[in-house]
C-alpha cells in the first residue's frame, strides 16, 4: 500500500474530528451560556526509518487539545427573578467543585437554588436556601427575599481558563481554587451562547472540501497502487 494513503488518510480523520466539534457548536447555538470549542491542527515530519540515514520523510497531521472560547456571550433581558448573568469574567460556583455561566436557575422542592439539572448553587456560607417570598439578586450578588438577606451568590474567576474541565454543555471543574470576581450579577438576563453562526458555517464548507480532497486523495493512491501491483503481476 503507497505510503502517501496513510498521510492522506491523518488529514481526513483530523476534519473529521472538526466536522464533530464544528457540529456540536451550532447543535449548541441556543444553549444558554454554552462556550464554543475549536481545535487546531499542525503537521509533523515523521522519518519512515529513524535509523534510516536516507531520511524518507512524510508529513502527518495531528491536532491539538480541544479549546473551549470563554468570551461572553450576548446578554437578553427575560425579567424572571431567577434568571441571572455573569457581567465580566467570572464563573457561578457549584456544588461538587463545578462552575456555570449558564445562569437559568430554579428553586427545587426543598427551596435550595440550583441548576435545571438540579445541581446546587453555592453562596458564601454554603448552598443557598430561599425562604417563599420575592427574590431579589443584586449587582454584587447578594440574595434577598422579602429584602431580608439570605446570602451572596459566590462567583469566581480562574487565572487560567484553559485548565478548566468540560462537563456538560455548560459546567465546567477545575482543580485550581477560584478567586473572587467582581463581575457584576444582573437578575433578569441570561447569557446567550457565544457561537458565531455564520463563522462556524463557514468552517464546516471548508472542512468538507477538505475532507474531500483527502478521499480524492485516498482513492487515488489506491488505483495507482492497484495499477502498479496488476503491472508487476504480468512480468
Amino acid at each position: 500500500m503507497h505510503k502517501a494513503i496513510y498521510i492522506a488518510l491523518s488529514g481526513a480523520l483530523m476534519r473529521q474530528l472538526n466536522m464533530d466539534i464544528i457540529s456540536q457548536n451550532l447543535a449548541n447555538v441556543n444553549t444558554i451560556g454554552y462556550k464554543s470549542e475549536k481545535i487546531s491542527f499542525n503537521d509533523y515530519i515523521l522519518p519512515q526509518d529513524l535509523t534510516s540515514p536516507n531520511l524518507d520523510l512524510k508529513v502527518m497531521n495531528f491536532h491539538t487539545p480541544t479549546v473551549i472560547d470563554f468570551s461572553s456571550g450576548s446578554l437578553i433581558m427575560t425579567s424572571n427573578p431567577l434568571n441571572i448573568a455573569i457581567d465580566g469574567e467570572g464563573f457561578i460556583a457549584l456544588e461538587g467543585n463545578r462552575y456555570t455561566r449558564r445562569g437559568d436557575l430554579k428553586r427545587d422542592a426543598n427551596g435550595y437554588l440550583t441548576t435545571q439539572s438540579g445541581i446546587k448553587i453555592l453562596g458564601e456560607k454554603g448552598p443557598i436556601k430561599l425562604p417563599d417570598g420575592k427574590i431579589e439578586i443584586k449587582p454584587n450578588g447578594t440574595v434577598l427575599v422579602d429584602g431580608v438577606e439570605v446570602d451572596s451568590l459566590k462567583v469566581v474567576k480562574f487565572k487560567d481558563t484553559t485548565n478548566l474541565i468540560k462537563l456538560g454543555e455548560s459546567i465546567f471543574s477545575s482543580n485550581e481554587q477560584g478567586t473572587k470576581s467582581n463581575a457584576e450579577v444582573k437578575q433578569g438576563y441570561l447569557e446567550t451562547s457565544n457561537v458565531n453562526i455564520i463563522s462556524e458555517m463557514v468552517k464546516m464548507i471548508t472542512t468538507l472540501r477538505e475532507y474531500e480532497a483527502y478521499q480524492r486523495a485516498i482513492q487515488t493512491f489506491d488505483e495507482s497502487t492497484a495499477k502498479v501491483n496488476n503491472e508487476m503481476g504480468r512480468l
